[in-house]
This record gives C-alpha cells, sequence and structure tokens, in this order.
C-alpha cells in the first residue's frame, strides 16, 4: 500500500467520522426509544464532583452512543455480524431455535434471595389470611431445547425448588405446570412475558393449590388482536430478523370492570386497552401497563372472594383468567406501590394472597421488603 493510498484512507475515516459527529450533533435529540422501550440517556451535566467520581465520562459516554446518527442501524448491524461470525449471542441474547430470542439469565445472588424470602416469610406469618407464593420461570429454563447448544444459563429449577422448600407460604408449581406445556407457545418469542396461552396454564396451577375449579381450555376461542407485537428481548437484542409475534386473548371483557390507580387516585381502567396496540409496548394492551394498583371486579358466573395479587407485569395477562373464579382481583406491583400491606388487607377484605413474580423479577428486586411492612 502507497503512503499516498495510506493517507487518502486516513483522511477518509477522519471525514467519516467527522460528519458522523456533526450530523449526530445538529439531528433532533429524542428522549425515547420506542424501538428499545427505554429512556435515553440525556446530556450529562458538567460538575466537579462528577468528574471526580467518572459519572460525567460514564454519562457522556452513554449520550454519545445513545443519539449516534444511524444508531438504529449500527445495532442491528452489530447483531448481524455477531450472527454471521458464528455467535450464538448478542446483547446478552441467545439466537435460539425457531426464530426464538432467548435472555441469558444468571445465577442470582445468594444473600439478596435469602432476604427475599425473609420478607415473604414474614407476610406469610403477619396475615390473617392464606398466603400463597409462586415463580415464573423464564423461556430460557423452559426452552432449553432451542437455546444455542452450550450456551450457559442459571439453573432455575434448582433455585425454584429451593425457594419453594424455604417458604412459609403455600408455593405454586408454575414451573411444573410450564413444563408440562413445552412444545407449545407458552412464551412469546421475542419478549419475556408468557404468552395468553402460558397464562392460562400458570392460572389453573395457581387455582388447583387453592382449592378452586380449574378452568377448561376448550370452553375457550382464542382471538388473536395483533400479530406484529415485538417485545423487549427484540428491543434489547439488535435481532432484526426475527418475525413478530402474535398476541391472543380468551376471556372476554363481559361482567368486568377494572379501576386503576397510576398516580394514587381512582380512574377507570381496561382489562385489555386497545389504543396499545398501535404502539411500541403491545404487551400493555393487557391492563393498560405498569401501575402502583389496580382493581379487577368480576360478575362471572362462580367468581367470588377477593384475592390480592402481589406481582410484576406477568399478572397482566394473567388476570383475565382469574376474573372466572375471583370477583375481585387486587394487584399490587411494589416497585410503584409504597403503602402498608398489612393495612391494605385489613381494609379491603382480602380473602387470599398470591405472591406471583417472574424469576428475574424475584431474584432481582429491591422493593421486596415491602412485602414485610
Amino acid at each position: 500500500m502507497s503512503k499516498r493510498y495510506s493517507i487518502f484512507l486516513t483522511a477518509l475515516f477522519c471525514a467519516f467520522l467527522g460528519g458522523m459527529a456533526l450530523l449526530s450533533l445538529l439531528l433532533p435529540k429524542e428522549s425515547f426509544s420506542e424501538l428499545e422501550n427505554r429512556y435515553l440517556q440525556k446530556a450529562p451535566t458538567l460538575s466537579l464532583s462528577a468528574i471526580e467520581s467518572g459519572k460525567f465520562m460514564e454519562e457522556a459516554e452513554d449520550y454519545v452512543s445513545d443519539h449516534m446518527a444511524g444508531r438504529d442501524l449500527w445495532v442491528a448491524l452489530k447483531a448481524w455480524s455477531e450472527r454471521l461470525s458464528g455467535k450464538g449471542e448478542n446483547e446478552g441474547v441467545y439466537f435460539g431455535k425457531d426464530d426464538t430470542l432467548l435472555n441469558q439469565v444468571s445465577d442470582p445472588d445468594e444473600t439478596q434471595l435469602s432476604q427475599a424470602m425473609d420478607f415473604l416469610n414474614l407476610l406469610a406469618e403477619q396475615s390473617p389470611v392464606p398466603t400463597y407464593f409462586g415463580v415464573i420461570p423464564t423461556s430460557a429454563a423452559i426452552w432449553q431445547d432451542r437455546l444455542p447448544e452450550g450456551a450457559p444459563t442459571a439453573d432455575e429449577e434448582s433455585v425454584i425448588r429451593e425457594l419453594a422448600g424455604e417458604s412459609r407460604a403455600q408455593t405454586v408449581d408454575i414451573y411444573g405446570a410450564l413444563a408440562a406445556h413445552a412444545e407449545e407457545d407458552i412464551y412469546y418469542r421475542t419478549d419475556h412475558h408468557w404468552t395468553s396461552l402460558g397464562a392460562f396454564y400458570g392460572a389453573n396451577a395457581i387455582l388447583s393449590a387453592m382449592g378452586r375449579e380449574p378452568l377448561d381450555l376448550a370452553d375457550y376461542t382464542p382471538i388473536t388482536v395483533s400479530d406484529s407485537f415485538y417485545g423487549t428481548i427484540f428491543s434489547t437484542s439488535g435481532v432484526r430478523w426475527v418475525p413478530p409475534d402474535s398476541i391472543e386473548v380468551y376471556v372476554t371483557e363481559d361482567g368486568v370492570s377494572v379501576t386503576s390507580y397510576p398516580k394514587g387516585e381512582p380512574e377507570p381502567g381496561k382489562l385489555y386497552d386497545a389504543s396499545y396496540l398501535t404502539k411500541k409496548n403491545q404487551y400493555a394492551y393487557f391492563l393498560g401497563g405498569n401501575q402502583p394498583l389496580c382493581v379487577v371486579r368480576s360478575e362471572k358466573p362462580g367468581a367470588e372472594g377477593r384475592l390480592l395479587l402481589v406481582r410484576d407485569s406477568y399478572a397482566d395477562s394473567l388476570t383475565p383468567f382469574l376474573t372466572e373464579r375471583f370477583r375481585e382481583i387486587h394487584l399490587i406491583d411494589l416497585r410503584y406501590y409504597r403503602a402498608s400491606l398489612q393495612d391494605y388487607i385489613r381494609e379491603n377484605g382480602i380473602d387470599e394472597i398470591m405472591v406471583l413474580y417472574g424469576y428475574s423479577s424475584f431474584t432481582t428486586d429491591r422493593n421486596l421488603f415491602l412485602l414485610a411492612k
């Protein structure tokens, strides 16, 4: 390679970098990425303390990365390059069989997990009504046969069995209920949640543990409300070659009313909010997405009793099935709800409590201390 050609390539590369920097600087800045379903890094605040701690440089690097011109294209190209190089993973997401994206799940922090169980057991001991506990495994645990060969992931079954042994609440075997139907579409391929079919099997596991009559799948005709759903795993993976998921519903809204408390005050809610089907976060179609408190009332035949469901977002698609057996379902999300659970139980005449979390949420959530409040 001649010296002149080397200079030309260097100049071309510098011009490209300068052009990208200028374009990134001039383009309007977005605060939220619909594709990745997250808020983007804001411009860092310059201060002596931020410089000394390294926070300024960290935030500056994230800001440049988040607002680079053509960022979505570069993210997709990186995922393609990983795939073409023979790798089965990108950004902590495995490229699974059958166009399935699976999160890599880390082993839990034993100390944090032990504390979480202590809080759960305090709830079970203090509550005047029966308390139940269940952990929903990730798709990587149930669909292990779809993982790339040799792909490491946590032994969720062992952890869940261990938690069941430590629990003073009555445990619900969600893992076994889902594993028995592992050949079915019980999780979304592009999202971490279970599908409505998976939620059906989860609901029956809960109802059986509570001594209530299980539901019959033959009584339902699923209706597809979306065939263009790309979920959270798709958003973080950079993968853009897999087809979308479909969202189905089994239970009608007839005889069901919903009261939501997004800001502490009651507002009319919906069991199914169709407005979200035109947005990126289509899973929020169920109950309208994350909120501190939501009360669902059912007038369906055979529905009786009041259930307190302390939960994460998996419960959103589970709740329609529970309306078939419970007159009231009170959903509390401890990420946003700070009041006393014991006070809520007494004031609202709760008959049974169900603590239900996805595996990743239960093993990492720092808000579980509120179970004992």
